[in-house]
């Protein structure tokens, strides 16, 4: 199953972690998989790149983490976005994705 868990500290989103595969089809052929992972790279990118925040971010196979150091209210439509459709796609596979919300 991927995980997301998205990080929240007064009401603002200020990051998220995804990890682990869907299973829903041999690695390199899972769709859930890349969807997943292309939402949350788009994401992690334009925090990083084009809006230029301080943030921790790294991915290994199966993992991304973008952590906002400085001014999450900047990225909140992209990260409210993210969860937004990440929850939807969770609706169309709960056996696959698992979004949560963790107050830090």
């Amino acid at each position: 199953m991927v995980k997301i868990e998205f990080f929240q500290s007064d009401n603002k989103l200020i990051g998220f972690e995804a990890s682990g595969h869907s299973m829903s089809a041999p690695h390199g052929e899972d769709l859930i998989c890349a969807f997943v992972s292309s939402a949350c790279l788009m994401a992690a990118n334009t925090v990083t790149e084009i809006l230029k925040l301080s943030a921790k971010a790294e991915a290994k196979d199966g993992w991304l983490l973008l952590k906002i150091n400085e001014n999450p209210v900047s990225a909140q439509d992209i990260l409210q976005g993210l969860r937004l459709h990440l929850s939807e796609l969770q609706k169309d596979y709960p056996e696959n994705i698992n979004v949560i919300i963790s107050e830090v």
